[in-house]
């Protein structure tokens, strides 16, 4: 037997699965990147409305007269810009981002201790 008749007998024949997990990893990528553009949006307008509320909080801060409702606006400015900064750190660190690693990490550090302890026990 040649080495490329070998070669044909390790090769597998295309699998319809193989194509349908294809699509659907296509399909997946697709939607994340729908998501992807979405929070690109997003941070793009929240980064818009948070440079407008610090400048009229810097305008405020320049009037020398502090009267109440002056300072209830920059209360509220406050407030508004503590969400907008918690709406641009938000899904950053999401679960989906984070749960191939941490799969990862959990399956090859149990994989490290099982190695380990069968070396131990060879070796003592």
């Amino acid at each position: 037997m040649t080495n490329t008749q070998s070669y044909y007998l390790y090769m597998k024949p295309p699998e319809e699965n193989s194509e349908t997990a294809f699509a659907q990893e296509i399909e997946e990528v697709e939607r994340s990147l729908l998501d992807l553009k979405e929070r690109y949006k997003q941070v793009q307008s929240d980064r818009q409305q948070q440079a407008q509320w610090q400048q009229r909080r810097h305008e405020l801060n320049q009037n020398k007269y502090h009267t109440p409702e002056i300072k209830a606006e920059l209360r509220q400015i406050k407030q508004q810009l503590e969400v907008l900064e918690i709406n641009l750190e938000s899904q950053l660190f999401s679960w989906g981002s984070l749960k191939k690693p941490f799969w990862q990490a959990v399956r090859f550090g149990g994989l490290g201790v099982i190695i380990g302890w069968i070396l131990k026990s060879c070796a003592g």
